[in-house]
């Protein structure tokens, strides 16, 4: 299972949200690009990225600074927030990066994830967030009634690289993964899933290891490496 670092950017600094909330925010670095170069350094296979303010905003604020990441390190990049049209998608990808993510666009318009599903196949990701088993848009301030497990199974056909599952309710909060829901993610997707949201502690990647390893294949990682709670390599030989 790959371990992957998350850097969060807001007004072009690494930040943690707790649950989403941009009210409870904290700020790690100044410095995303030093930020990027370190996980590089400590082993990591991919790195996630996520533009936070474009998320609230429907449209990418951070291409500036994503440039600048996907330019200093060697490894792929994959970014979420504000992706919602092909326009947006062709600007990311110009800046550099290997993967995007489409969440609340998933929702939105169908249609535009199967096009740019297949306009660049095996380079999208499907994000679904979820609280109570349901789905969130617009940086999860909205709810939705569909079922994160039907988003999944409405996607079984296209050729995307993954689908990143969050768990709203977990995400910045140290208080462990969803198991239970990730388990009923694997069981209802025909994509590879990768966890996001409440890891702690090198028995939660453990645990997420064993649950259907062909397919959660990855897990996303954020406050507790910014705060220590483990490091990347530690992180990284619990997932083996």
């Amino acid at each position: 299972m790959l371990i992957i670092p998350a850097i969060d950017l807001k007004g072009g600094q690494v930040v943690r949200l707790s649950q989403g909330d941009p009210l409870r925010q904290t700020a790690y670095s100044a410095d995303p690009v030093a930020m990027a170069k370190r996980w590089e350094d400590e082993g990591a296979p991919i790195l996630h990225v996520v533009d936070l303010d474009g998320a609230f905003a429907g449209a990418p604020q951070q291409l500036f600074v994503v440039a600048q990441v996907a330019r200093s390190i060697k490894i792929p990049v994959q970014l979420g927030g504000g992706l919602r049209s092909l326009a947006a998608l062709e600007q990311a990808f110009a800046s550099g990066i290997e993967r995007a993510v489409i969440g609340t666009a998933a929702i939105q318009d169908e249609g535009f994830l199967r096009e740019a599903a297949h306009r660049y196949p095996g380079r999208v990701l499907l994000g679904i967030d979820a609280k109570n088993g349901k789905v969130a848009v617009r940086g999860w301030v909205e709810a939705t009634e569909l079922l994160a497990a039907d988003l999944a199974i409405r996607a079984a056909d296209l050729p995307l690289a993954a689908i990143i599952y969050t768990d709203i309710e977990r995400d910045g909060m140290l208080t462990g993964p969803n198991l239970g829901a990730l388990q009923h993610m694997a069981q209802a997707a025909r994509h590879p899933i990768i966890a996001s949201g409440g890891i702690a502690t090198l028995d939660d990647i453990k645990r997420l290891a064993t649950l259907e390893p062909t397919i959660v294949i990855g897990a996303l990682v954020g406050k507790a490496l910014y705060e220590g709670r483990f490091s990347l390599n530690e992180a990284m030989a619990s997932a083996k």
